[in-house]
């Protein structure tokens, strides 16, 4: 046979060749129970399936899902923010829609403004305060209380006072250890004076109050100038006018290294004083031979 007969013989075959699931099935023999005989091997090999290359299945393992979907850096919600920036936000009340996630904490709405008294309101309000309170009151402290501007407490505190002396009362608002506070009228003292001391003793002795009145006028003053104006020791009574809060320590002398004494604001609040410089002058109440009596004692 020559090699174009083979050639031809081939491909005939290669033609009339029909694959096994395309071949069809042999009819069974009627009254028998034998199968099918299988059909007789092609000559020709049947060509292998291609199975693409990969890793081997670990026995036991969940079969791994491939991911086909086209991937994005952050989801973008409706609003514009990203759900990775909604993540990482802290948590608080108001949140934007996410589910599982807290929003942006929403700012605290501001206080409502206190409500602005009138003047008669605020004159019964100071009034009221001023006669319950044990010492001295500021402005300031006033206006904090009542929730109102400070430049209006000042100005309606004269008008007040103002008020009480013009129609004649027994008492006085007037200024004291730097707040306000209510008063008797100096006219009426020697009732109250009745009143107060009658059946009681009086609570500084006479040695007592020379050394308070020395210390009001002479401050800052040491122990030893005390004793030498008054001519005599003074250390008993200066601890008894610094045990009642009259009289304080402050600092020492730069020469001798000696406490300095000098009155306090219970002393001015006691007086109804604003300032030592409201203390009466000496000059009315010393000697006409008062520097006969200097020159003397030197």
């Amino acid at each position: 046979m020559s090699d174009e007969e083979r050639r031809d013989s081939l491909a005939d075959q290669a033609a009339a060749w029909i694959p096994p699931w395309e071949r069809p099935t042999p009819a069974k023999p009627e009254g028998t129970d034998e199968p099918p005989a299988a059909p007789e091997p092609s000559a020709e090999p049947e060509p292998p399936a291609a199975i693409p290359a990969g890793p081997e299945p670990v026995a036991g393992a969940e079969p791994e899902i491939l991911d086909t979907y086209p991937r994005t850096e952050t989801l973008q919600d409706p609003v514009g923010e990203s759900a990775t920036e909604l993540a990482a936000e802290p948590e608080g009340e108001g949140g934007v829609g996410v589910p599982g996630k807290r929003g942006r904490r929403r700012p605290a709405p501001p206080p409502e403004p206190a409500p602005v008294l009138d003047d008669a309101e605020l004159r019964g309000a100071l009034e009221a305060i001023l006669l319950v309170v044990d010492q001295p009151v500021s402005e300031l402290t006033l206006a904090q209380v009542l929730e109102q501007s400070p430049e209006r407490i000042g100005p309606m505190l004269d008008e007040i006072a103002a008020g009480y002396t013009a129609a004649g009362h027994g008492f006085e608002l007037r200024r004291a250890a730097g707040g306000w506070r209510l008063y008797t009228r100096p006219e009426y003292a020697t009732y109250v004076e009745r009143f107060v001391l009658e059946g009681q003793s009086v609570r500084l002795t006479q040695a007592a109050l020379e050394t308070l009145a020395v210390i009001a006028y002479k401050q800052p003053v040491t122990r030893s100038r005390i004793s030498a104006i008054r001519g005599v020791n003074c250390d008993g009574v200066i601890r008894t006018l610094v045990s009642r809060g009259l009289v304080e320590e402050c600092g020492t002398e730069a020469d001798s290294g000696a406490f300095l004494y000098r009155t306090t604001t219970m002393f001015l609040e006691k007086l109804g004083l604003n300032s030592v410089d409201d203390l009466p002058p000496l000059a009315p109440f010393l000697p006409d031979d008062v520097e006969e009596l200097a020159d003397a004692t030197r």
